[in-house]
């Protein structure tokens, strides 16, 4: 019961951290525009992320069942996954770098099982196709590396195709008129940004509690819960069925989140809303607009896609529509080095916790 919580804290720390980089990045455009103070956008964030949150629960599946073999995923096991996505969570934080959490997490959980099935590499789910489409296989190939390859191109030509389409339907109003009508649809488009980062990122630590309550429950750590507890037992998802979330956890990963926004989020939005382009209202509303239906879109099918890729590359992209030259290489090139270490980093750190709590008797 002690470890449970001691998983589900730890959880809960993640999702703050996740704050930091994920939804940061998610209204780091409205607050570069001066749409939104950084207050207000903050507010906008916790109400349309816990919206969000509460619609659908496909990607909380896919990690709860869908990445590694969950009878090696113990809770003593997640604690060190969760360690090793915070420590890069917050180094890539510090150095202003919109890393992505979602493959942090995933790094984490994927390395620490590893470690703990003594380097068995059967233990992580690499690939079940899908019977029909692509879409509907399982593993970290399908739900992982394809889409950590098509959403940043989504992301990048949506941005360029909708800035460009812009530019043309905009090419005789006044720059005033333009600023003036896109600061109020921006309104709009980051609450759609907002909702679809709920419908991804949140659920994501609800899938790492939701692998902790079904350990929990299978280890027996759960047989003297009180009546008003036993929500808390899970059983593992069915196929074909939707994955079973108590509304308090949802709730909690949701604000959560947002506290993390409010508390560090800064750093981040700086480097995307400031020194990768200059950002008017009408880019951020492409941006955020595309970016939103990256993360929509794979949420439906179950991909646990990176709300820093689709926001990022969308950014680029509306740079690009104006000018190539408009982007800074050297800013895009850190970001990019910081995407491709993720998954590899957080899964060696993952790995070498494990390792050392094993040798020091903690595992």
């Amino acid at each position: 019961m002690t470890l449970a919580i001691i998983v589900i804290l730890a959880a809960l720390v993640f999702t703050y951290i996740n704050g930091f980089h994920d939804t940061a990045n998610s209204i780091a455009t409205v607050v570069a525009t001066k749409v939104l103070s950084p207050r207000q956008a903050v507010l906008l964030a916790a109400v349309t992320n816990l919206i969000g949150a509460f619609c659908g629960t496909a990607v909380a599946a896919t990690i709860a069942s869908g990445l590694v073999d969950p009878q090696v995923a113990t809770m003593a096991v997640l604690v060190c996954a969760l360690l090793a996505a915070i420590f890069w969570n917050l180094l890539t934080w510090w150095f202003g770098l919109p890393a992505s959490s979602s493959h942090s997490l995933i790094g984490g959980l994927c390395g620490a099982c590893l470690a703990a099935a003594h380097n068995n590499w059967r233990v992580i789910v690499w690939s079940i196709p899908g019977k029909l489409h692509w879409w509907q296989g399982k593993g970290v190939l399908w739900k992982v590396v394809v889409p950590m390859i098509t959403s940043p191109v989504a992301g990048f030509i949506g941005g360029f195709l909708a800035m460009g389409l812009l530019y043309f339907i905009l090419r005789n109003w006044r720059p005033v008129t333009v600023n003036r009508t896109f600061g109020k649809l921006q309104l709009f488009s980051a609450a759609y940004m907002g909702f679809s980062h709920g419908t991804n990122d949140a659920q994501k630590t609800m899938g790492i509690i939701a692998l902790a309550l079904m350990a929990a429950t299978t280890s027996g750590a759960f047989v003297h819960l009180p009546i008003w507890l036993a929500f808390l037992k899970a059983a593992p998802p069915i196929a074909g069925q939707p994955l079973l979330i108590a509304a308090w956890i949802k709730v909690l990963c949701a604000l959560t989140m947002c506290a993390g926004t409010a508390a560090g989020g800064w750093r981040i939005i700086k480097t995307l809303g400031h020194k990768m382009i200059k950002i008017h209202p009408v880019q951020g509303f492409a941006a955020e607009a595309t970016g939103a239906t990256v993360l929509l879109v794979a949420a439906q099918f179950g991909m646990p896609v990176s709300t820093t890729h689709a926001i990022t590359t969308s950014i680029m992209g509306v740079g690009c529509a104006k000018s190539f030259n408009a982007l800074k290489l050297t800013v895009v090139e850190r970001i990019l080095w910081a995407w491709v270490l993720t998954l590899p980093a957080s899964a060696a750190v993952a790995y070498l916790i494990v390792r050392i709590a094993r040798a020091t008797g903690l595992l």
